[in-house]
């Protein structure tokens, strides 16, 4: 099974290319014109084993926004595309990652019911212009587009990064989890027979 996709979306704000592979081996070649974001998207490719390009363009220049939302929403419809319809997936995915002082947790259902809980600590140390607050804006995008339950409680953290960190590794690791192929399921994983 090819589990591959190709995404393009092109805006007044912004212009996003996604090639992503489901069964890569943790290959990153990532360019969004900000760096920690950057660096983010590069921990969830490793530590999911995913190979994930992304090339992105945006009005940088008036904020940060529209880059981060964008990309969540064209990876998410690339996972779409990698699942096909959810079938023989294993559908669910835990996993919980310390960083230093900081301590996150995410759990995934890949039900086709787009939800997103997003609990942090609420005594952050800001870092700069990319912040928990436009995180959470990517994983709002890409769990509505890739139409999935996402949980990311952070329970624990004082350094802004090392929060978002750990809430990226866990991630990625929940992701990997979820989209595994299970040969004893012939369909989507639910008593109703569909998802």
């Amino acid at each position: 099974m090819d589990r591959k996709a190709s995404v393009s979306r092109k805006t007044n704000e912004t212009e996003i290319f996604i090639k992503f592979d489901l069964d890569g081996s943790g290959k990153a070649n990532i360019s969004t014109g900000i760096p920690f974001f950057d660096h983010m998207l590069t921990a969830f490719t490793v530590h999911g084993f995913f190979d994930l390009e992304i090339k992105a363009q945006g009005d940088l220049d008036v904020d940060y926004h529209h880059t981060i939302e964008d990309v969540g929403l064209v990876l998410g419809q690339a996972l779409s595309k990698t699942t096909d319809n959810k079938k023989q997936i294993v559908r669910f995915g835990d996993n919980s990652i310390p960083m230093d002082e900081a301590l996150s947790r995410v759990t995934i259902d890949l039900s086709n019911r787009p939800y997103l809980v997003y609990n942090i600590p609420t005594d952050l140390k800001a870092n700069g212009g990319f912040d928990v607050y436009l995180a959470k804006e990517f994983f709002q995008a890409f769990c509505v587009q890739g139409a999935f339950n996402l949980h990311i409680n952070s329970f624990y953290g004082v350094n802004e990064h090392h929060v978002l960190e750990s809430i990226f590794k866990a991630f990625g690791k929940s992701l990997h989890m979820a989209t595994r192929i299970n040969n004893k399921i012939t369909g989507a994983l639910s008593s109703k027979g569909t998802l």
